[in-house]
């Protein structure tokens, strides 16, 4: 197999990112962010962010999930504790969120520390969610290795079944995690490839320090 992308191009004329534009803090330029792609671009999921971590076999490991609230704290997102990811978050809380906007010509890409957050804010999000969620989070192993189809079908019948008429509780090994930043950048496509690349880093004294990188 050769297959030749070379002539994949695309300039990027939509929009520019100046400091003096920008806010002090990340949060809030993130917050305007958001809130503009969602409103004015059409995507699918606005919220839908790459989560990088690195696995307990030393390799860096990427996937899509969805981030659920943002605050001036963190970004906060739900899983399986025990699947894959959990596992390497508990091992490793180092990790990488990135936002990928192609409509708006944006990404932002945040380094953080993640941690589990509170059980009650995990069972009020759990009690917001669709029925049919709250079961497959309690019929899923996720990352394990399974039969089949077949054995997930069987065992989400087996709990609608006991559950039915009844409120499902969260299991313990599901929960969010929250993404504390110490690192955001936001970055903007301009022509030429001489994109915008705006970073923010936490210095000691939790204040945020802005730089302009090159493309």
């Amino acid at each position: 197999m050769n297959t030749d992308l070379g002539d994949y191009r695309k300039s990027y004329e939509k929009q520019e990112l100046l400091e003096e534009h920008l806010s002090d803090n990340p949060l809030e330029v993130f917050q305007k962010w958001f809130h503009e792609v969602d409103t004015y671009f059409n995507i699918g999921e606005t919220n839908a962010m790459t989560l990088s971590t690195i696995g307990l076999d030393g390799f860096p490991k990427s996937r899509v999930v969805l981030l659920k609230k943002f605050t001036y704290e963190g970004f906060i997102f739900y899983t399986n504790y025990e699947s894959e990811k959990g596992k390497a978050i508990t091992n490793n809380p180092n990790v990488c969120l990135s936002f990928f906007w192609p409509e708006a010509e944006r990404q932002v890409i945040i380094k953080g520390k993640a941690e589990k957050i509170a059980e009650n804010l995990s069972d009020g999000y759990f009690e917001s969610r669709p029925r049919g969620s709250q079961l497959g989070a309690l019929v899923s192993n996720q990352s394990e290795i399974i039969k089949d189809r077949d054995a997930l079908e069987q065992r989400l019948k087996s709990l609608e079944d006991r559950f039915e008429g009844k409120p499902i509780p969260r299991p313990k090994f599901w929960g969010g995690f929250i993404v504390k930043p110490i690192e955001i950048e936001f970055w903007q496509g301009r022509p030429n490839r001489l994109h915008d690349r705006i970073r923010y880093q936490l210095d000691k004294n939790y204040n945020w320090n802005m730089n302009r990188l090159a493309p």
